[in-house]
């Protein structure tokens, strides 16, 4: 019995054997295959330029509320919302006829006003005349002169209604101050309006030229400035920007920075800037927003691709490998602004530097690898497939 226990255990242990062995040699034929090849990139210094966004606002060059001088009703609208005007362009026109009426009344009072200081102008002749002949006494010369200067005051205060009533109406037609577009009108014929009404008539936007308005935070401003010696050095320095609009599109035209505000808001910490924009084909409006895009350029700069890179803890990390071909795991410093492909290093590499770019999710700290260029190397999944 215990013979046929002891062959049995034999006939099993000789095929397990066997299995371990060929298990073993497999392990030794993979282990002699060598290093994996990875794609490998030298750094070298170079230049880049990359574009800063700011939320933006757009604003015509002139914004003018038009409300009346005179109040009354509406009686023709001389022009539609959107439509493009010129300065001294009649907008509006509202109820004439009481300022036609007053104006009459006042040519009238100056009339009489010019007659009474013509009689007024007779009567002191006449008692200078009687006065020089010692017919009438200085008091009687003295009262002539007195109700001459009287109507004198009295004639100049109605022509001064009378420029006063003219004025009136010529405010019921109400005038365009500047070019541009007119914006929308809550009021129509029949409306009464007034001098004092909280809502404008409407508004004319002059958008020849437009202001863009944006901010920047106060360690934005200082980067800025940190090259030129005063503000207005540091604006003349700056690049033309662009302009990104709400639908992606780049507009056209180039712009401007031609204002800083000289005040950082301690609410926001950042400190408004204007931009003008031509806008000649009119394709900007005011009330508009977008992105200005300020470019930054950088030159003698060490760039690594995106995808070299991983982090840990918000810290990126890049292999670069020594002269035995063996990955280290090095820390990196990365400018804030890039491109969405490549980094500027600012710390931790250096030119000659040799860093993986492929497949780094697969690697180990202290591994050897075989570095190819990048269009020669194939990708780990290709080769599996």
């Amino acid at each position: 019995m215990k013979k046929d226990v002891l062959l049995g255990m034999q006939l099993v242990a000789i095929p397990l054997l066997s299995f371990l062995m060929m298990a073993c040699k497999g392990q030794t034929a993979t282990g002699n295959a060598g290093p994996q090849e990875y794609a490998v990139e030298t750094l070298e210094a170079g230049s880049a330029q990359l574009k800063r966004s700011f939320p933006a606002t757009i604003r015509g060059k002139q914004d003018v509320e038009i409300r009346p001088n005179v109040s009354g009703f509406i009686t023709r609208m001389c022009v539609d919302e959107g439509a493009v005007v010129r300065a001294g362009q009649t907008l509006f026109i509202i109820d004439q006829v009481p300022y036609k009426a007053a104006l009459e009344v006042a040519e009238a009072n100056v009339n009489v006003a010019k007659a009474n200081v013509e009689t007024a102008e007779l009567t002191a002749q006449n008692k200078r005349e009687l006065q020089r002949k010692n017919i009438i006494s200085e008091y009687d010369l003295q009262m002539a002169e007195n109700t001459l200067a009287s109507q004198k005051a009295v004639l100049a205060q109605a022509e001064a209604q009378l420029i006063n009533a003219r004025n009136n109406l010529s405010y019921t037609e109400v005038k365009s101050p500047s070019n541009g577009v007119i914006g929308t009108i809550p009021y129509r014929v029949g409306s009464l309006v007034n001098p004092s009404m909280a809502t404008p008539m409407t508004t004319v936007s002059d958008i020849s030229e437009m202001y863009v308005y944006f901010s920047m935070n106060e360690k934005q401003l200082l980067e800025m400035m940190r090259s030129s010696a005063t503000l207005k050095e540091a604006m003349d320095q700056m690049p033309a920007i662009e302009l990104q609009l709400v639908d992606n599109t780049i507009y056209p035209q180039m712009g401007k920075v031609d204002v800083v505000s000289g005040v950082i808001d301690p609410s926001t910490g950042a400190a408004s800037m204007r931009a003008v924009f031509p806008n000649k084909a009119t394709l900007l409006r005011s009330g508009g927003s977008g992105k200005v895009l300020i470019p930054y350029e950088f030159e003698d700069v060490v760039m690594v691709p995106q995808n070299a890179t991983y982090e840990i803890q918000d810290k990126k990390y890049v292999y670069v490998l020594d002269t035995g071909n063996v990955v280290k795991s090095t820390q990196i410093e990365v400018y804030p602004l890039d491109d969405g492909k490549d980094y500027i290093v600012t710390s931790g590499l250096q030119v000659g530097d040799r860093v993986v770019i492929e497949g780094v999710a697969k690697l180990r700290n202290g591994m050897a690898v075989k570095p190819v260029e990048a269009a020669a190397v194939v990708a780990p999944k290709a080769k599996e497939e």
